[in-house]
């Protein structure tokens, strides 16, 4: 007789993905303001999802794939690969063959392919992406958490890191380096990159460069690709789902490293088949016209990533103005990170004892502000953080106005704000009145 079904004790250690959990807190919070007679809005920062529509010319390919329902290579079908490899030459200098190019079910089950082939222990920067923990958690593997510091803007800083490296085995690591960096919109600059790889060669650390904002980099020329100055280590990740608005249709890619041998392309090869067999064959003759040069695109990426950020910069710095609130300012992706940490004694006082408290604060009746924090950005207990997704707007309608009336200056970026993020606004006022409960004694 099976009294109770036993479950691997791994699984006991992951976190409930943060879109997930953050919608089931916003669910849960709406029964209880409802039963006590409470109907305000809520204000939805924290499930991190492009807010704009798939381009016509992609759906539309799409539906002229239906009919290829045949399975196809695990690695990709070769036609994109090359399509890809032309993109990634034409928009980030990459020149790579499409023998180095695998493509997958989203660049979140590519990562946690490699995870699962890549010998060695895995360094994961903090505060971080939630997707990468549990992922390392379901395999089993080792990791050391980085902890990133507010004055080297959270990114690692190459003399600390060396330390930090320093005081492990010599055996091969692999870094997780997510740039543009979710969840505090931080961008690294080429000479940043250099000095860190320039580390990693000395320590046999490999990078696994999570890149998929990249094309959300407000000021695009500055960015620069790891693949770039760290060819021989690095593993660059990428996909449809941020800057083509495209995560439903689960498609990412990765660029091997220049030194992979055809072991490790037969052996990703090999684990993808066993796995997924072939992400779906309609799906990748799709993603052929995603990848293509097209004029219509290229507005579309361009005109995304700078409502981006109008919408990053004015909310970043609305709350950042807050008292108690101090707030990065992205440069790329749609985050920024608000650390509470001058309100830590009034959060104490108020029962607010762990950074996942402050989340369940945040989001409790009047204020409604959802948020992740906690553990689902990787942060220590007793350190106070959220990440803000300022997505919360109808992106299809912002999309159209901006191509109306594009903005010419601040006051216009302000305007344009106003007329359509109308709760992330409000959102300001929630976030005061909160503070000063917090305050009260």
């Amino acid at each position: 007789m099976i009294n109770e079904i036993q479950i691997e004790s791994q699984v006991d250690e992951v976190v409930m993905p943060d879109n997930l959990k953050v919608g089931l807190m916003v669910t849960e919070q709406r029964k209880k303001c409802a039963s006590g007679g409470c109907f305000e809005e809520f204000y939805g920062l924290g499930f991190g999802q492009s807010p704009f529509h798939v381009l016509p010319v992609l759906a539309k390919a799409l539906s002229e794939s239906t009919e290829k329902g045949h399975y196809s290579d695990a690695e990709g079908i070769l036609e994109l690969r090359e399509t890809i490899s032309d993109f990634n030459k034409r928009h980030f200098k990459l020149d790579v063959e499409p023998s180095r190019i695998v493509v997958g079910p989203g660049t979140k089950d590519i990562i946690n392919t490699l995870f699962g082939i890549i010998k060695g222990d895995v360094i994961l920067p903090s505060p971080s992406w939630i997707g990468y923990r549990p992922q390392i958690h379901l395999l089993n593997k080792h990791f050391h958490t980085f902890f990133l510091k507010p004055e080297h803007d959270y990114k690692i800083n190459p003399e600390e890191f060396e330390e930090f490296l320093s005081k492990l085995h010599e055996e091969q690591h692999t870094l997780v380096l997510n740039n543009p960096h979710n969840p505090t919109g931080s961008l690294y600059t080429k000479k940043e990159l250099e000095n860190l790889a320039d580390v990693c060669r000395k320590h046999n650390v490999l990078v696994l460069a999570d890149e998929i904002y990249a094309l959300d980099t407000y000021d695009f020329s500055e960015f620069t690709s790891m693949g770039i100055v760290y060819p021989e280590g690095t593993f660059v990740t990428n996909g449809l789902s941020k800057d083509r608005s495209a995560g439903g249709y689960r498609l990412g890619s990765c660029i091997l490293p220049t030194t992979s041998s055809e072991k490790l392309a037969s052996d990703y090869k090999k684990v993808a088949a066993t796995v997924y067999t072939n992400v779906s064959t309609p799906t990748q003759y799709a993603a052929i016209k995603a990848y293509e040069s097209n004029s219509e695109i290229d507005q579309y990426i361009s005109i995304t990533r700078d409502i981006h950020r109008i919408m990053g910069t004015y909310l970043s710095e609305e709350w950042g103005k807050v008292e108690g609130v101090t707030t990065t300012k992205p440069q790329g992706a749609f985050y920024f990170f608000a650390n509470f940490n001058q309100l830590a004694e009034d959060l104490k006082r108020k029962n607010v004892m762990t950074s996942n408290q402050l989340g369940e604060s945040l989001i409790s009746c009047p204020f409604h502000i959802a948020v992740v924090t906690g553990d689902a950005c990787m942060l220590e207990p007793d350190n106070y953080g959220a990440r803000i997704a300022f997505v919360d707007y109808d992106g299809k309608k912002t999309f159209d106005d901006y191509k109306n009336k594009k903005p010419q200056n601040t006051s216009d970026e302000q305007e344009f704000v106003l007329r359509n993020a109308p709760l992330m606004v409000r959102s300001v006022n929630s976030l005061k009145e909160w503070v000063k409960y917090i305050k009260t004694n």
